[in-house]
């Protein structure tokens, strides 16, 4: 993507760099508030419902903070949150939702097993991609989920998801069909399309089916 590498100062154990989420430049809306990294679920969801980082939050009709069992070994992360998204305050709840519930039964889990979170928590107007900035100011609360959930693998769904946790601007179809490490835990993490991609083109969910099996291969240490 070409964004600078960046270091925050209020991160949490688990930082979101080398490799971790991607360097944009500093937003040119700061922060109200400089947050202590919350330490417990709680805390943290007080701190995404209330939070004013970005440009984001004048728009949104609410938070979209994440949803699943936070002692899961699957930890799915997307782009963004979209309409129904922001409607209900919760990740994956559209067709595409439908969709990755689905994939996700098919490989023997159930949504109420994994968690499931996003790179924003706030829905970018007309769904478009998120911007660097947002990106920036989300981090430090996606950073603080994978710490205190310290899941065995990462499912990274769509491009902005893949190439901002691996620092990379390599596409997602480059990324996908090999074991990736995220963090200095190196949490062992698969990129593959969105389910909103895999709607537009059917075509490609061999292609998911066949990274969902190296998922879980590496779930069960065989990868």
């Amino acid at each position: 993507m070409g964004i600078r590498r960046w270091v925050r100062r209020d991160l949490p154990v688990q930082s979101l760099s080398g490799p971790g989420i991607v360097s944009p430049p500093q937003s040119s809306t700061p922060a109200t508030v400089q947050e202590q990294p919350a330490t417990d679920w709680e805390t943290l969801r007080a701190q995404v419902a209330a939070c004013e980082k970005c440009a984001l939050y004048a728009s949104r009709t609410q938070t979209v903070f994440g949803t699943g069992d936070r002692n899961a070994d699957l930890l799915i992360i997307g782009e963004a949150p979209g309409a129904d998204e922001d409607r209900l305050g919760e990740p994956f709840v559209g067709r595409a939702g439908q969709l990755l519930d689905q994939m996700l039964l098919a490989t023997g889990f159930r949504r109420n097993q994994v968690y499931i979170a996003n790179i924003l928590k706030c829905r970018p107007p007309d769904n478009r991609n998120p911007a660097p900035d947002e990106i920036l100011a989300c981090s430090g609360y996606l950073a603080s989920q994978i710490s205190m959930l310290q899941p065995k693998a990462i499912l990274a769904v769509g491009g902005i998801s893949a190439t901002s946790l691996l620092e990379t601007d390599q596409s997602v179809g480059r990324l996908r069909g090999e074991v990736h490490y995220f963090g200095e835990s190196r949490i062992p993490l698969v990129a593959s399309y969105h389910p909103a991609y895999l709607l537009r083109k059917p075509a490609e969910k061999a292609k998911s089916w066949v990274d969902l099996q190296l998922l879980m291969r590496v779930l069960r240490g065989a990868a």
